[in-house]
C-alpha cells in the first residue's frame, strides 16, 4: 500500500529513535559477535559489491566479522522480510537499495510495511543507471537512439532485471519524457538481461553502471548516456541523459538498515563507522572504480533519501500502471 510522503519521512523518522530493547552495556560492547549483511541480490550485482566492501570495511573497523548473506528474490522482498522478522539486536543488517524505495508502490501485497519495520542505518553510496544499446542498433548518440526508436515504434526491445526493478522504472520514465515506444521485457535478473542484449536478442538496457563497465570498456555494448545529473568519472566522453532531456535523473542508491526496535546505540555506533569507512582513500577509490560516488550522513539524512525516492519511484509506477502481487 502506497504511502503518502508526509506520513512516510515521519514514520522513518519515528523508526530511527524507537526505544531500545537491549541494555546499555550491550550496545556499548557491540559488536560481540559475527553480524550477517543480508543482500537481496545474487552475488556479482551492484548491491552484492556494495555490500561487500561495506562489510569488509566494518569488519577491519569493528574487529567481528560482518558476513554477506545474500537472497535474492522478490526485489529485494525477500531479503527485507528475513531482516524484519529478526531479533532488533543490531547483528542481522539489510542492504538497503533503490528497490526497496520502488517496491512500497509496486506490490500491493507484502507482509511487512518498509519504512515502520526497517530503520535507516546510513547511505552507503551512489551509481548512475547506464543507457546501454547493442552495437547493432545504427545510433552512437542518443539523440541518434531517440529518432531511431521513434522510426521504429514497438519493434525495440527494452531488457530489464524484472517488473519494477530500478532498470525498469529507468527505462519508464524515459518513455515517458521523451515519447519513444519501447516494448519492455522483463526478466528474472540482470544476468539473464544482459546475456540476451549482448546476443542482440533485445536492444536497449538500463543497469547500474558497476556490472556494465566492463563491458562497456570492451565494446561488448555501447553506452550512450548515463542517468545521473552530471557525468561519471569513469566514462567522461558519455553524455548524461539529461543534457538532452533536461530533467531527467535516475541513480542507484546504497544503504544500510536494522529491523526496527535496534538500540539507537548501535543505530549511531554502525553509522558513525560506516560514514568513517566510507571517507577511507581505499574505499572511496574502490568506489571510483565502479562509478560510485559515497553518501555520508545521518540517519536522518537517509530517512529523507528513502521517502523522497519512493515519492518520486510512485509516480512512475502509478503512470505505467505496474501492479506486482
Amino acid at each position: 500500500m502506497e504511502i503518502p510522503r508526509r506520513q512516510f519521512l515521519g514514520l522513518a523518522m519515528a523508526a530511527i529513535v524507537v526505544p531500545t530493547r537491549v541494555g546499555a552495556a550491550s550496545t556499548e560492547r557491540y559488536p560481540i559477535r559475527s553480524v550477517r549483511l543480508i543482500s537481496g541480490f545474487p552475488p556479482g550485482a551492484a548491491n552484492d559489491f556494495a555490500a561487500r566492501l561495506i562489510a569488509k570495511c566494518l569488519s577491519e573497523r569493528l574487529g567481528q566479522n560482518f558476513i554477506v548473506e545474500n537472497r535474492p528474490g522478490a526485489g529485494s522482498n525477500m531479503a527485507t522480510e528475513a531482516v524484519v522478522r529478526a531479533t532488533p539486536d543490531g547483528y542481522t543488517l539489510l542492504m538497503v537499495a533503490t528497490p526497496n524505495a520502488i517496491n512500497s508502490a509496486l506490490y500491493e501485497k507484502l507482509s511487512f510495511n518498509f519504512v515502520r519495520d526497517i530503520t535507516p542505518v546510513a547511505a552507503v553510496m551512489w551509481v548512475p543507471n547506464v543507457m546501454v544499446v547493442h552495437p547493432s542498433i545504427p545510433a552512437e548518440t542518443l539523440p541518434e537512439f531517440i529518432a531511431y526508436a521513434k522510426a521504429n515504434p514497438g519493434k525495440l526491445m527494452m531488457a530489464s532485471p524484472g517488473n519494477g526493478s530500478s532498470g525498469h522504472v529507468s527505462g519508464e520514465l524515459f518513455k515517458m519524457m521523451t515519447g519513444v515506444d519501447l516494448l519492455h521485457v522483463p526478466y528474472r535478473g540482470g544476468a539473464p538481461a544482459l546475456t540476451d542484449l549482448i546476443a542482440g536478442r533485445v536492444q536497449l538496457f538500463f543497469n547500474p553502471l558497476p556490472t556494465m563497465l566492463g563491458y562497456i570498456n570492451t565494446g561488448t555494448v555501447r553506452a550512450l548516456a548515463v542517468t545521473a545529473a552530471r557525468r561519471s568519472a569513469v566514462l567522461p566522453n558519455v553524455p548524461t541523459v539529461g543534457e538532452f532531456i533536461p530533467g531527467y535523473e535516475a541513480i542507484t542508491w546504497f544503504g544500510i538498515g536494522a529491523p526496527s526496535g535496534t538500540p539507537a546505540g548501535i543505530i549511531d555506533k554502525l553509522n558513525s563507522e560506516i560514514n568513517a569507512g566510507i571517507r577511507d582513500p581505499y574505499v572511496q577509490a574502490r568506489l571510483a572504480e565502479q562509478g560510485g560516488t559515497v553518501m555520508p550522513g545521518s540517519p536522518a539524512d537517509f530517512a529523507k533519501l528513502i521517502a523522497d525516492e519512493t515519492e518520486k519511484w510512485a509516480t512512475v509506477v502509478r503512470s505505467v500502471g505496474v501492479k506486482i502481487e
